[in-house]
Formats: C-alpha cells, sequence, structure tokens
C-alpha cells in the first residue's frame, strides 16, 4: 500500500480536513489507513477524538528516543489507527536540524516496522519546510496537495510544486502528485477563475472533485469526529466521499 504526504506550505488550505476525512472515507471502505501525525500543532491527532496525549506516547518518542512506530499506533473510536502529536514535536526541528540523516528516519522507520500491515499511510504534514516535512517527503510514494480556491493559496502550490521538482532531482525519482481544490464557494465567481487556473497549469494532476466551503467540516473536528459521523447527509460528507472513491478508483492508494 502507498504512503501519502497531505502537504501544502499555506496553512488554513484544508489539510487536516482532508486527511481527516479522507482517512474516515478509507475506514468505510474497508482500507483503514494508518495516519502519522506530524503537525505540532496536533489538530488531526484531536480530531480523531485521542486526548491527552504524552510526548513518550507520541510520534516524538520515533523521532527522540527511537521507539519504534508500531509502539505508538494507538486505535481511535472511529476505526482507525494513528501515531499522534504533541506540542513537543515542534522541537524536533530544532534537535535535528544539523543531521544530515535525519531526513530519512520516517522512510526508514515505516519500512522496518509499519509497511506489514498492508493498509495506506496517511501522513497530515506540518505548513511548512522542515525536517519533520521533509521525513514525510521522502517517506512518501506520493502527494496529495490541497489548494483553497483563493488566489494566495494558488500562490503556495507554485511553490511546492517547485520544491517538489528540487527534491526530485535529488531522490532521482519521480513523486506522485494529486491537487484537490478545497474551500470552494459555488456563489463566487473567483472560485471558478482558480480552479481554471489551477486545471490549466497542472491538468490531470487535479482532482475532478471539488470540496464545497461548508460549515460543518469546519465544525465536526471541534467534536473529535469526521464528516460523516458528524453530518453524514452534509455536503461536505457527499464531497469527501467522491473525493475517496475518486482517489481509490486511480489507484492512488495502491
Amino acid at each position: 500500500m502507498a504512503t501519502i504526504a497531505i502537504f501544502n506550505q499555506k496553512g488554513g488550505v484544508g489539510k487536516t480536513t482532508t486527511c481527516l476525512n479522507l482517512t474516515a472515507g478509507l475506514t468505510r471502505s474497508q482500507r483503514g489507513p494508518v495516519v502519522i501525525d506530524l503537525d505540532p500543532q496536533a489538530h488531526m491527532t484531536l480530531a480523531s477524538g485521542i486526548r491527552e496525549v504524552k510526548p513518550d506516547e507520541s510520534v516524538v518518542a520515533f523521532f527522540k528516543n527511537g521507539t519504534p512506530l508500531d509502539r505508538l499506533v494507538k486505535p481511535t473510536a472511529a476505526g482507525w489507527d494513528i501515531v499522534p502529536a504533541t506540542l513537543e514535536l515542534a522541537k524536533i526541528d530544532v534537535m535535528l536540524g544539523n543531521d544530515a540523516k535525519a531526513g530519512s528516519l520516517l522512510k526508514n522507520g515505516l519500512a522496518q516496522e509499519l509497511a506489514l500491515t498492508g493498509a495506506p499511510i496517511l501522513i497530515d504534514c506540518c505548513p511548512m519546510l522542515g525536517v519533520l516535512t521533509l521525513n514525510a517527503l521522502l517517506a512518501a510514494d506520493r502527494v496529495l496537495i490541497p489548494v483553497s480556491a483563493d488566489f494566495l493559496s494558488l500562490q503556495g502550490v507554485h511553490r511546492l510544486e517547485v520544491a517538489l521538482n528540487v527534491l526530485e532531482g535529488k531522490l532521482k525519482r519521480k513523486i506522485e502528485r494529486r491537487v484537490v481544490v478545497t474551500r470552494f464557494d459555488a456563489r463566487r465567481k473567483l472560485a471558478f477563475e482558480i480552479f481554471d487556473k489551477v486545471r490549466d497549469r497542472y491538468g490531470d494532476l487535479v482532482c475532478n472533485t471539488r470540496i464545497s466551503e461548508n460549515v460543518a467540516l469546519a465544525t465536526s473536528p471541534m467534536h473529535g469526529q469526521d464528516i460523516f459521523t458528524f453530518a453524514p447527509s452534509s455536503p461536505g460528507a457527499a464531497d469527501y466521499k467522491a473525493l475517496t472513491l475518486e482517489l481509490l478508483r486511480t489507484g492512488f492508494f495502491d
């Protein structure tokens, strides 16, 4: 199964929302993934209903102490497994920033400890390029890039594309990627213009499914729930179901 990094350098584009609801969609499709929360804000951990995680029970222990990832996996009430994060994760960039081998830690850890599960692995990245994100990108087979339907988000994906191209040159391998447009408001002409610009530039890399702006999507993480549990009849649930099926159909998680 594939390892998918969900990443954009710009915050507020629906990165964790996409990770949460794709995870839920895969679980509902009997393809339950293992999620790794690599964001010090730990929003994916909180949205999965996991509270009061100690640093030595989180992904911090993997980077700091070499604790095997499979010992840090926690089950969630919603049915998927997660390696949770805590705020202590913010110290890892400083701690490992001068270690030339630090970028490969997660890749090696996944190969040794979680590869045998056969489940897709989704990584919720922090919105900045650093040691943690480098670990995610080096470990990933593919990258999913959420882009909200606004001008600044569009500029962010262009910068990320440049960074991925540079990384591909160093790795000497292609990093498969897909772009999904989020926070799409059909009442705004700008939303359609941004979608068209994304399509013009990235062509078939852009998902056909667009994620509409939806209050329920913003609210569900506050309750530690995915959109299918919190508001199963909402437009957000319909959109993330469609996105999950689209990515499954195209083999993105295989």
